[in-house]
């Protein structure tokens, strides 16, 4: 070895490979420095954006949405507190042991938040938090705390609910909240700007106001910076602006809009406890003809929004897609019903406007209408002798009407009832209105290729037949009547505040139309007038089919109307209604207005498989009217009872139930 060392000549015949060996040692090293250089000064602000973005982690911080008001500033939609567990799949090492873990604490099934964790982590990634358990308990809340010390990747969340005062009552109109799902991005985020793009688990309005609203009532989601550790805990020590400096692009929230609605909470409350106290099913509207505006809104069946709100569990949700009755439809826009004897005041009004008839004219009713080879009965059997249109609203004699109906024609009825507003959307700020029907022999041509028959007529008159109307349409039809015309259009909204109470908008009453004026048909304000006494007498007459709905010191005028689900055969149709099965049982109507003599409310109800409209739907008209009158007319109802007391007579006392059992008004056709 020594010999091999010390011979120069050998040496020399490898001294070129030395040289080769110090240049690439040289080399890597100049490469080493220069990339140290690189990353260090030139690249180290970008660097070290990335380093801090990785101990620092963005939180959305969602704000609160906007407080939704009845007309006097009492609280009907609010927001309260709540917390929830969260596991981010990234920072978890043995799922099982965490399910089984956090599962003995918030009382779950390990197994089912396994499988929740692993299917979330499909859907998103492991970087998205899965939502474990929402509206935790204060002692659940205390002891998921502990835990998170050893279990890297377990959150507890402050987050926000809404809150529902009515709970049940007036559920559809407010609507409900829920998380935005996968599939529903693409579709809300069309015609959005980027920087209003929501993201999968936003909470967004599903329905009602929440969702007509949203954009008002959502605000401005903020962000904040936190400090985290390798497994992404959050740690205590210097503040974030501190440690990243200009990184810092935390922004504050912006709570949404105050929504005060011309809702009536008192009013709301009468119409829930009318309704429901009569185990109705249906809808209600309650609403101001002078204005427009709502003051009560009711469905029923109903449900709890604040279910959405705390997350609503498989079965209470197929408890409600199940229901035959359809407690999410918000039936007071969406579920139209022919119209039944309301709608011979509109036909009263074509009537008498084309002149083929006047306050003389008679008809004599014998209890039922030959026509071709077919019967047509009206719902008093024995009939109601010589009338006029005045005693036919009262009474709601179907024959006087069947002749009207022959001798207007279906498109003359038409060109009235859309006229009136039927067959239209009422353009109220709510998503989901239905435009109902108002039939003509065009649109039977085009829609079912048949010929309008001159029997269809008679059926049609009487608010049967091919006739659809919603409680809404049925409103403004019975507010242009007590206003002599005028029609304002329906609304909701009252005013939008701020968070500090400061008015950005406020709605003003608004025309919709008026026939005395101007518009496809015109309507003498005298044919007004006449056929308002025959809606007076409905209620206060000596033979009106709701004579015995009083309200102490404040006389309605109204119309009710009866709706046949199914043709009955000739021994069927006079059967009491209250024997057949509930889904075979008639819908009931009342439409009315009150004061008589100077009309301030006006209330519609529509009453499912009550038999009636004098004693199914009257009942909840009359008790909401009488709330109204202890509160808006109280030197009235003070007035009268004063004056009956003095005088020593007894004063009209609202009734459960009709004194003398009621005839159906039933609008009953049957063959021979």
């Amino acid at each position: 070895m020594a010999d091999y060392l010390s011979n120069p000549e050998e040496a020399k015949e490898y001294s070129h490979r030395y040289k080769m060996l110090h240049m690439i040692i040289a080399l890597l090293t100049l490469i080493y420095f220069i990339r140290l250089w690189y990353l260090q000064i030139y690249k180290g602000s970008e660097f070290r954006f990335f380093s801090d973005r990785n101990r620092i982690k963005i939180e959305k911080v969602p704000a609160p949405r906007g407080m939704i008001l009845d007309r006097e500033g009492r609280i009907l939609v609010d927001n309260e507190p709540g917390f929830d567990v969260f596991l981010t799949p990234q920072y978890i090492t043995d799922l099982t042991k965490y399910s089984e873990v956090i599962g003995d604490v918030i009382k779950a099934n390990p197994p089912t938040i396994v499988a929740k964790v692993k299917s979330e982590k499909r859907k998103s990634g492991d970087f998205r938090p899965v939502l474990i358990k929402e509206n935790l308990s204060r002692d659940e809340v205390i002891r998921l705390e502990r835990l998170r010390i050893d279990y890297p990747g377990l959150d507890v969340n402050m987050s926000i609910r809404r809150s529902y005062t009515l709970k049940d009552n007036g559920a559809q109109l407010f609507g409900y909240v829920g998380e935005i799902s996968k599939e529903e991005l693409p579709r809300v985020n069309k015609n959005r700007a980027p920087s209003e793009y929501f993201e999968q688990g936003d909470l967004i309005g599903k329905s009602g106001i929440e969702l007509s609203l949203d954009h008002d009532l959502r605000g401005q989601i903020g962000q904040s910076f936190v400090q985290v550790d390798a497994h992404g805990r959050k740690i205590e020590s210097l503040s974030v602006p501190q440690v990243i400096g200009s990184l810092d692009i935390s922004k504050d929230y912006e709570p949404g809009q105050t929504i005060m609605l011309t809702i009536d909470k008192d009013i709301q409350e009468a119409a829930y406890k009318a309704f429901n106290g009569n185990q109705k099913i249906g809808g209600v509207v309650v609403l101001n003809p002078k204005n427009g505006e709502v003051l009560a809104w009711i469905n029923s069946p109903s449900f709890d929004p604040s279910e959405f709100s705390k997350g609503i569990s498989s079965k209470v949700w197929s408890t409600l897609v199940n229901d035959p009755f359809k407690p999410l439809r918000n039936k007071v826009i969406q579920d139209h019903q022919p119209p039944g004897s309301t709608l011979k005041a509109v036909v009263a009004l074509a009537a008498l406007q084309e002149k083929v008839i006047n306050t003389n004219s008679t008809t004599f009713c014998p209890g039922f209408y030959q026509f071709g080879r077919r019967t047509y009965h009206c719902h008093l059997k024995q009939g109601h002798g010589w009338v006029n249109v005045v005693q036919a609203l009262e009474q709601s004699c179907d024959i006087f009407f069947y002749k009207l109906g022959m001798q207007l024609g279906i498109d003359t009825i038409a060109k009235y009832a859309k006229a009136l507003g039927l067959g239209a959307k009422t353009g109220i700020a709510l998503d989901n209105e239905t435009a109902g029907l108002v039939p003509t022999t065009e649109w039977k041509k085009n829609t079912l290729g048949e010929e309008w028959q001159p029997g269809e007529n008679l059926s049609n008159a009487i608010g049967q037949g091919f006739f659809l109307t919603t409680p809404l349409q049925l409103a403004l039809v019975f507010s242009g009547i007590a206003n002599d015309g005028p029609v304002y259009q329906p609304h909701i909204v009252s005013k939008m505040l701020d968070v500090d109470g400061k008015l950005l908008r406020e709605i003003t009453p608004e025309l919709k139309f008026d026939p005395t004026v101007s518009g496809s048909v015109h309507i003498d304000k005298a044919n007004y007038d006449i056929v308002k006494r025959g809606l007076y007498n409905v209620a206060n007459g000596a033979r009106g089919t709701a004579k015995w709905l009083k309200v102490p010191g404040v006389e309605l005028a109204g119309k009710t109307g009866t709706v046949q689900l199914f043709s009955l055969s000739a021994d069927e149709v006079f059967k009491k209604c209250q024997s057949r099965p509930l889904n075979q049982r008639h819908h009931g109507w009342f439409a009315s207005y009150a004061p008589a003599d100077d009309p301030q409310v006006v209330v519609v109800v529509l009453a499912e498989h009550s038999c009636s409209g004098s004693g199914g739907a009257g009942p909840v008209a009359r008790d909401i009217l009488d709330a109204y009158s202890k509160k808006y007319l109280k030197e009235r109802v003070e007035r009268y009872l004063a004056a009956h007391k003095k005088n020593g007579t007894p004063a009209a006392a609202t009734e459960t139930s009709p004194p003398v059992p009621q005839p159906e008004e039933s609008n009953e056709i049957a063959p021979d």
